[in-house]
């Protein structure tokens, strides 16, 4: 007898409880924010120290995207505009990645040396000259 009441004890529970957890665990849909980051090459493709085509491309090829290299399959877009470099995602990507991405291309074609990536806004890098004094300069 214990043993049969205790069975519908608990079925009433459960079927409580699933009620419940229908009503309160409805999960809003959140929208896909899509970011857009920049890199302005234009004062370095200017004094023809590199080609935005050749920096496109390195970026296509090194961007991971889901822990894999050249795959960006509709992910991520990469864009040329004039000197301008746009990416496009709405997957998790940082900027600070494709910074050190722009890094690792100057680094590349040795001109790490004399070149800088500069943050100008909250979406875009600039490709700078270091400032260089010299004695010269100073007098």
């Amino acid at each position: 007898f214990f043993f049969f009441f205790f069975l519908f004890i608990f079925s009433l529970k459960t079927e409580h409880t699933t009620t419940m957890a229908r009503n309160t665990h409805r999960v809003k849909k959140a929208k896909k924010v899509v970011k857009k980051f920049t890199i302005d090459c234009t004062k370095v493709v200017e004094d023809d120290i590199l080609q935005v085509a050749d920096f496109e491309k390195f970026l296509h090829d090194k961007i991971k995207v889901k822990g894999k290299t050249g795959q960006l399959s509709g992910v991520v877009e990469i864009t040329v505009n004039g000197s301008k470099i746009t990416v496009e995602t709405a997957e998790q990507f940082s900027k600070r990645y494709l910074k050190y991405l722009a890094k690792k291309y100057l680094k590349k074609n040795s001109v790490r040396d004399w070149l800088r990536v500069v943050a100008v806004n909250p979406s875009t890098y600039e490709l700078r000259y270091f400032n260089v004094l010299t004695d010269e300069d100073e007098e």
